[in-house]
């Protein structure tokens, strides 16, 4: 499976940004995905993740209410709607295919990794 980011750039705090993830060579249909990110200096984190069919979906604390993860199987493609953005949301961001079905929130249980799209989020 090869995952490609796309969707990020510079906005300014308050705005949006919608981030894809289009799968290629082979379906994920039936794979849990994830978001995750990493700032400059920090560890990777968790941001959100969906199980197979996108009815059971996970957030971090800090993106509850202003992220929503969705995927649409037909296209082999994740989505991440980002609004009310804020500086800290600054990161490179991953999307990721897990080895199971079920929305995962530990980064071992994903086989797969895009290559990441920057989100600069301006003060």
């Amino acid at each position: 499976v090869q995952l490609q980011a796309c969707g990020g750039g510079l906005v300014q705090a308050g705005g949006s940004l919608r981030l894809s993830c289009v799968a290629s060579r082979r379906t994920v249909s039936n794979n849990g995905m994830g978001w995750f990110r990493q700032a400059p200096g920090k560890e990777r984190e968790f941001v959100a993740a969906s199980d197979w069919r996108g009815n059971n979906k996970y957030y971090e604390n800090s993106v509850k209410g202003r992220f929503t993860i969705s995927r649409d199987n037909t296209k082999n493609t994740l989505y991440l709607q980002m609004n009310s953005l804020k500086p800290e949301d600054t990161a490179t961001y991953y999307c990721a295919a897990a080895r199971g079905s079920s929305a995962a929130t530990l980064q071992n249980a994903y086989s797969y990794w895009g290559q990441g799209t920057l989100v600069t989020v301006s003060s």
